[in-house]
């Protein structure tokens, strides 16, 4: 990507190769660090960022040799706010599990949403990039639910993005979780292969129900260790549906523990056992590098919460 500042007040990126085929927006999110995503919006809609000299909708994918115009929008206060969000996302650097030239793995904590938006200011991916700077070119490459915990992989280059989509669409990730379920869980290993559907509620919440009319899902539940009315599991997904494994779980009338939005109404491992979040963790990521010489494997142990919780419960 070259950059060409012909006057101080306006200067003009030239989209290369790595660059190609992201959104209009998301460029500019990523480009213009520390701006609020209401002004990335209100620059494209007043036809202040230009696409080869012409005006351009967000959604706009760009091509290799497209010529941005970018006006003047960093400022002092965005400077500084910049750098209060650099101090407060410094401890995310130590929760990074795994890292090379084209990839990281954060163990992303439960409660810290994957991006901003809806209310949130600044979610997994903006605060690496804050760390990060301009060198790096952060792009998320699947979603864990907020108080979902464990391996969130993100891709540092977008070839390597383009390529981790493709591992993803073919099935060719493994993705495994451990939840806590509860109820007496009967059998054994289990496959649920049932379609979900996403629904927008009036509040814009998204809402997902096994539906005849929703796309295909399948997920597969390992039973790990029994406990008094709950089961500890091994889960592995096919498909990555919004919030797949928690419907599913509900489904088979074995929610997850913490589940407040498919869960039970009174929780009793919430009021017994002091649990203060979703069961949900997403353990284990196993997949082919993007240059494909290696086989990555990268492991998210329970944290401490969880097992004291556990520990409880064996008591």
């Amino acid at each position: 990507m070259e950059k060409n500042t012909p006057n101080p007040a306006v200067y003009y990126v030239t989209i290369d190769a790595d660059e190609a085929d992201r959104r209009l927006d998301n460029f500019l999110l990523s480009h213009l660090k520390g701006v609020p995503r209401s002004r990335i919006y209100k620059l494209i809609r007043s036809g202040e960022v230009r696409v080869n000299k012409g005006r351009a909708k967000p959604d706009r994918r760009l091509l290799a040799g497209d010529l941005v115009r970018i006006p003047p929008v960093r400022t002092a206060t965005a400077a500084s706010a910049k750098r209060q969000e650099q101090g407060s996302a410094r401890w995310l650097e130590e929760r990074i599990i795994y890292e090379d030239r084209d990839l990281l793995v954060l163990d992303k904590p439960s409660g810290l949403a994957v991006h901003g938006g809806s209310g949130i200011a600044l979610g997994a991916i903006e605060m690496l990039r804050t760390l990060r700077g301009e060198h790096d070119k952060l792009e998320l490459v699947h979603r864990l639910d907020r108080d979902t915990s464990g391996c969130l992989l993100v891709a540092k280059r977008r070839p390597a993005l383009r390529r981790l989509h493709e591992l993803f669409r073919n099935g060719e990730v493994q993705k495994c979780y451990t939840a806590l379920l509860h109820g007496n869980w009967k059998g054994g290993n289990l496959v649920v292969d049932e379609p979900l559907l996403t629904t927008q509620r009036r509040n814009g919440e998204r809402h997902v129900r096994v539906s005849g009319d929703g796309k295909r899902a399948v997920t597969r539940f390992v039973p790990e260790r029994s406990y008094a009315g709950a089961q500890l599991t091994s889960i592995e997904i096919e498909t990555g549906r919004t919030h797949q494994i928690r419907v599913h779980a509900a489904h088979l009338g074995h929610p997850v523990a913490g589940d407040r939005r498919y869960g039970l109404e009174e929780d009793p491992i919430v009021r017994d056992f002091g649990l203060g979040r979703l069961f949900l963790h997403a353990s284990t990521l196993v997949f082919e590098s993007p240059k494909g010489d290696r086989v990555i494997r990268a492991e998210s142990p329970l944290d401490e919460g969880l097992l004291l919780v556990l520990k409880k419960m064996e008591a």
